[in-house]
């Protein structure tokens, strides 16, 4: 199934997504892209499947002789950003806006099941197209699995754009390829004094300032050169007024690894280093962990699988950088083995930027990939059962 850059197709792909574009709602809100989606699929003859899910569609291609089945995601939410493109379809919401391309992966994966609805009789088994919500909050794929969406799905596949790649090229890797983005919460609890007598209180900023020194340690002398890990502190808050030593200091940030390993060695030692330096200094402190995604782990035998894909349709194959944000995807790669790539868009920003877009020419590449990928994988699974 090489790639189809026919017009009419083409236009249709662009219609979606600029629909898409300028209708933006952010996570657990999006009943209008819901109603949209449907409406699309419903269009085309192509079935809803019933699973209860607020926000978010579950559809099907194929099994019509029965076979195995494989599910390809796309994410549907916005971001809370303004936009700044100045295109004829930008965001008519103020505040609104699709500054991580879902609107495109929700209109490739769209084209992917037009085109595999047409070859219907001749599949080897069962596409299901996973029209995910809240990604963007991190709780979309595992409400979809608490769905049941994800039941009997033998490969599960998902792609990101990638601006920095061209158009015509994919990012394709075995192991990790997004990484686990945890966040946290640190409360420094001290005791309020006079700024003038600082020694009949306990100071929470100096406590703060040498947690925070000292977390810079992890990464340098706990992790190995050979793996990696990032712990940024973005945010400190504490007092009200210049002469007044405060009760309490709060700082947060986020810690991000590619390994589960290393996930785990370090909220350990960052808990340690928490709860040491503050008993060092007389106070108390906790930590508030905001649970993240775990690394996107690519399976090595769809990942190769993927790759021919690319190939035989003329997609040029790279192999990408590990990026550090993260992805939840992840969590269907936790039940199901998958893999999920970066297709190059030559965009003119970097995710989540006000003035992020997309070369709308990667729109049927990417439906091309998809549905000849499923194709293949539905083949490779239904040989291993024979």
């Amino acid at each position: 199934m090489g790639q189809l850059k026919a017009k009419p197709f083409e236009e249709r792909l662009v219609a979606f997504r600029r629909h898409l574009h300028a209708n933006p709602e952010l996570s657990h809100e999006e009943f209008e892209t819901t109603a949209a989606i449907r409406g699309w699929l419903t269009e085309a003859g192509i079935r809803i499947a019933d699973y209860p899910l607020r926000t978010g569609v579950v559809a099907e291609v194929g099994g019509l002789n029965g076979g195995p089945m494989i599910a390809i995601r796309a994410d549907i939410d916005a971001l809370p950003i303004q936009e700044e493109t100045g295109l004829p379809f930008a965001s008519r919401v103020p505040g609104k806006m699709h500054a991580c391309g879902h609107d495109f992966h929700t209109a490739i994966v769209l084209g992917a099941a037009l085109l595999l609805k047409n070859k219907e009789h001749e599949l080897k088994g069962t596409v299901r197209f996973l029209f995910q919500p809240a990604e963007e909050k991190a709780e979309g794929a595992s409400q979809v699995i608490a769905s049941g969406a994800l039941e009997e799905v033998r490969a599960v596949f998902g792609l990101h754009n990638k601006p920095y790649l061209s158009v015509g090229t994919i990012g394709i890797k075995s192991g990790p390829i997004m990484a686990s983005a945890d966040g946290f919460i640190v409360e420094v609890e001290g005791r309020e004094t006079h700024a003038a007598v600082p020694e009949a209180g306990l100071d929470p900023i100096v406590t703060a300032a040498h947690i925070i020194t000292a977390l810079q340690s992890i990464v340098s002398r706990n992790v190995s050169a050979l793996d990696s890990a990032v712990v940024s502190v973005t945010r400190l808050n504490s007092g009200t007024a210049w002469n007044v030593i405060a009760d309490k200091a709060v700082f947060d940030g986020t810690l991000r690894t590619f390994d589960e390993r290393v996930r785990v060695k370090v909220r350990e030692r960052f808990e340690q280093i928490v709860t040491g330096v503050a008993s060092a200094f007389g106070t108390e402190a906790k930590v508030n962990w905001l649970e993240g995604p775990p690394a996107v782990v690519n399976d090595p035998k769809w990942a190769e699988l993927a790759t021919r894909t690319a190939e035989s349709i003329g997609l040029t194959v790279v192999e990408p950088a590990p990026s550090p944000a993260g992805e939840d995807f992840a969590f269907y790669l936790k039940e199901t083995p998958g893999s999920f790539f970066f297709l190059g868009t030559s965009g003119p920003q970097e995710w989540h930027h006000p003035a992020f877009d997309i070369d709308e020419e990667a729109l049927p590449i990417g439906a091309s990939f998809f549905a000849a990928l499923a194709v293949d994988a539905l083949g490779k699974l239904t040989e291993s059962l024979k």
